[in-house]
């Protein structure tokens, strides 16, 4: 195993085309001529021009652009320049001095209305990333915006801010997606989800993995090995942030990512590691393991720097609201957990999956005031699932059944608020359920609704049910629908319902697939549950 320590921080020495149009036809670098009205023409200096002397930026943008956590007055954007994703230091081909970065937002297009633009700088040492919190912006409104290095120029992003909390909302669009494993699959689902009509995707989890497959498709992990050191984890995320069709979906909309296992090793908890035999067994080693993950991960999201982490330490719980209408609680259901535990110690009240600062923050926030439909963001399975037939009864222990009391208290926070909403992602596979007062009793009450989203391409190309399902449908009287094709859940949510689709495609393992709605499931308002439609 490498040396995961890290080593000492390093001193750095017409008409508008439509949206879809500048996105997906057009994410290719702007001619001079586009950019000569714009803050980011007119002639560069040296030092910007070439991050120092003797050097020049060449196509620095290979990663694409990003926004993210949108606000009222203003959103997350993201770059990092990058020549060379795969370099083995991990520094992508750039020199180790800093460099200048140009940025600017305009509410057109074609740059003729730039409303805010500004500079900031590309360090060494965090992987020549760049996280630009604009504020200014009008809420509820859409804007456009591009970066520039030297005299190169990067795609353009489109992004959107929130409404004003307690603003009259009727019709908010996302979609939410998890676990997109590279060499299992082409990303086929994003290909699809950069055309949708939203206004946020949520990232609920395994936006890598971090073992050493390698696949069967031409898509396998660089680097080779598992990952261990800040290198490692900057190429594992680098290479899977080349992708064109995950790029096109980052550009098109803002993103809400919280991480769930595989960002840093499968079912750690809190400061302990996978059993596995491998040197992480000791919790110094996996805190230091997890702090080079960590920096990564917040080097590579357009998260604030609120969630900038501290050694082995990040907040990634967070809440968005979105006008009067949607509630976002985004949670971590990793870092303060307990550790995982055989069946029989699970209604141990002790146990945590929250840990008890950011329990204390949900269960507040839920008590309210807040938006007319509440959603829990999250990665593992809330509702009990019960895997076995007859009297016997098997759980997961990654899942909220591993914390039953906990979950259970949730349960009941929940049922106090608003058109509660759990998302979930982690099991690659599509699920509907009922939230129920008492899981044991079929009879009691829907307090809330749980959608489950299937993998964007991890498990490969899936299927519409497996042996087991019938067993779990049968034992969990509470499920709706349970589907194993790969995509994404679109959802629509106004002030009477929610609506979400569940879009799946035929095929990972090319590209190309064709996408399909497999089913669509409404919550009314003031009703928990889901029917479909």
């Amino acid at each position: 195993m490498p040396d995961i320590s890290g080593p000492p921080e390093p001193t750095d020495s017409a008409v508008p085309p439509s949206r879809r149009q500048v996105l997906l036809a057009g994410t290719a670098v702007l001619g001079a001529a586009a950019l000569t009205a714009s803050g980011l023409g007119g002639t560069a200096s040296a030092a910007t021009e070439t991050g120092g002397p003797g050097w020049a930026v060449r196509d620095p943008f290979k990663l694409g652009v990003a926004s993210g956590d949108p606000l009222p007055d203003g959103v997350v954007l993201w770059t990092r320049l990058v020549p060379n994703p795969l370099a083995e230091d991990g520094l992508g081909g750039m020199p180790s001095r800093p460099v200048p970065v140009q940025w600017e937002v305009s509410s057109d297009a074609n740059f003729r209305r730039v409303v805010s633009a500004g500079a900031e700088v590309a360090w060494l040492h965090q992987a020549h990333t760049i996280h630009v919190e604009v504020s200014g912006l009008r809420p509820g409104a859409e804007y456009f915006y591009r970066f520039r290095a030297g005299r190169e120029i990067s795609p353009v992003g489109r992004t959107k801010t929130a409404p004003r909390p307690g603003a009259r909302l009727d019709r908010f669009a996302f979609a939410f997606a998890s676990c997109q494993n590279y060499p299992e699959g082409f990303y086929n689902a994003y290909a699809h989800m950069a055309h949708e009509d939203l206004d946020l995707v949520a990232f609920l989890g395994d936006y890598i993995y971090e073992g050493n497959a390698q696949g069967t498709i031409g898509r396998g992990h660089a680097p080779v090995g598992e990952t261990w050191t800040l290198a490692d984890y900057r190429i594992r995320l680098a290479q899977y942030k080349t992708d064109p069709d995950l790029q096109a979906t980052h550009a098109a909309f803002p993103w809400a990512v919280v991480f769930d296992d595989h960002e840093v090793e499968n079912n750690w908890a809190g400061d302990i590691s996978q059993v596995d035999g491998e040197p992480d067994a000791d919790p110094a080693v996996f805190r230091q393991r997890r702090a080079q993950a960590f920096q990564a991960y917040y080097e590579h999201m357009p998260l604030r720097r609120a969630q900038r982490p501290s050694g082995p330490d990040i907040r990634i719980h967070r809440r968005l609201t979105f006008g009067d209408l949607v509630d976002f609680h985004l949670l971590d259901t990793r870092q303060y957990r307990s550790d995982q535990v055989p069946g029989p110690q699970r209604a141990d009240p002790a146990r945590t999956i929250l840990g008890a600062a950011q329990k204390s923050w949900l269960l507040k926030g839920l008590a309210g005031p807040t938006a007319r439909w509440n959603v829990l963001a999250q990665q593992v399975f809330f509702s009990q699932r019960d895997f076995t037939a007859g009297a016997a009864a098997t759980f997961s222990d990654d899942a909220w059944d591993n914390y039953q009391v906990e979950r259970d208290l949730v349960r009941d926070h929940l049922a106090k608020a608003s058109n509660p909403v759990v998302i979930t992602g982690d099991v690659h596979a599509s699920y509907v359920s009922d939230i129920k007062a008492d899981f044991t009793d079929p009879a009691s009450a829907t307090v809330a609704t749980e959608l489950v989203g299937t993998s964007i391409t991890s498990g490969g190309n899936g299927t519409e049910q497996n042996a087991g399902d019938a067993v779990q449908l049968a034992e969990n009287p509470h499920f709706k629908f349970i589907n194993r094709k790969r995509g994404y859940v679109r959802n629509v949510v106004t002030r009477s319902e929610w609506t979400a689709d569940y879009r799946t495609v035929e095929y990972v393992n090319q590209p190309g697939a064709p996408i399909t709605t497999r089913a669509t499931f409404v919550i009314d308002d003031d009703r928990p549950g889901a029917v479909q439609r």
